[in-house]
């Protein structure tokens, strides 16, 4: 797939702090976020093979998301970018004017396709799909947030990049669906993996990744649940105060939905001596700043 102004691999900056030097840590972030303009982050590492496959079949690309979705922006943008055809099936009512995201979905070519909340709660249902068939004609489908097979190797291309940049211990990674983590561990690699989940009582998300793959019982990764402020897309003044610190600190933009609640987090089990003396660890910054007018 042609690179247009993409920039791989991703580069990795060092982060300092009296924190990390403290507790003789040496941190990096694998920035993502700077990958493309519109198809950043983790969206591109899950898109690139279902982008390939959809076009191999030359079947329009068909998603869902929510009214501020970064995948339904990502998917948007990487249609009309590889001149793939696109549908995005909404969750909710149109409401007019549409709001940046899904104005520049439309821009981008999108079709938009708003369903109920109730049918929406149903969109694994294999009759839903039939509607849209009836619909739309035969259809490439790619589930919500774009964690499917096809996402793990393009995720695992991270550990690749990241092989050859330097040596390190740890990766650590915001968690939504368990998609990250699965195509980290696609790679095999031995390193420790952590997610840290962003919303309430994600329990289930250890099992979701295993659903995608299953690591071997060399691999070491887990997920932390204890920074998810109250749920999905759930902030306080307290993470607020720390996205405006980080930023200033290290000039670096993040977001409250996944990116910030990851470094908290991090940051906080740094303090409590969770990683080892002399360790080195990757952040990985995911993207997601398409929507950051809205969550702020």
């Amino acid at each position: 797939m042609a690179k247009q102004n993409f920039i791989l691999p991703s580069p990795i900056q060092e982060l300092h702090s009296p924190l990390l030097e403290q507790k003789s840590v040496r941190l990096f972030i694998k920035r993502d976020d700077l990958i493309h303009p519109v198809i950043s982050g983790n969206k591109w590492r899950k898109l690139k093979f279902n982008l390939i496959e959809a076009k191999r079949q030359q079947l329009p690309f068909l998603t869902f998301g929510g009214a501020y979705s970064n995948h339904i922006h990502a998917v948007a943008g990487a249609g009309k970018l590889f001149d793939i055809r696109t549908i995005g099936i909404i969750r909710g009512e149109e409401n007019l004017p549409l709001n940046p995201t899904l104005q520049f979905a439309k821009n981008q070519g999108m079709k938009l396709h708003y369903i109920s909340r109730k049918d929406y709660r149903q969109k694994n249902n294999p009759e839903l799909y039939n509607q849209f068939k009836k619909l739309f004609g035969p259809y490439y489908l790619v589930p919500e947030g774009g964690s499917n097979s096809l996402a793990l190797p393009g995720v695992a291309e991270i550990i690749t990049e990241l092989d050859q940049q330097l040596n390190y211990d740890s990766v650590v990674t915001a968690c939504g669906t368990g998609g990250t983590i699965a195509g980290l561990l696609s790679s095999k690699s031995k390193k420790h993996f952590l997610g840290i989940a962003v919303l309430k009582g994600a329990d289930f998300l250890r099992k979701d990744v295993k659903a995608l793959y299953s690591p071997s019982k060399q691999q070491s990764w887990d997920i932390n649940l204890d920074y998810h402020f109250g749920g999905y897309a759930k902030y306080n003044k307290t993470l607020l105060e720390f996205i405006t610190e980080f930023e200033e600190t290290f000039q670096i933009k993040i977001e409250p939905i996944y990116t910030a609640k990851m470094f908290y987090g991090l940051f906080d089990l740094i303090e409590k001596n969770t990683f080892k003396k002399n360790s080195t660890i990757i952040a990985l910054h995911t993207g997601g700043l398409q929507g950051i007018k809205k969550n702020r």
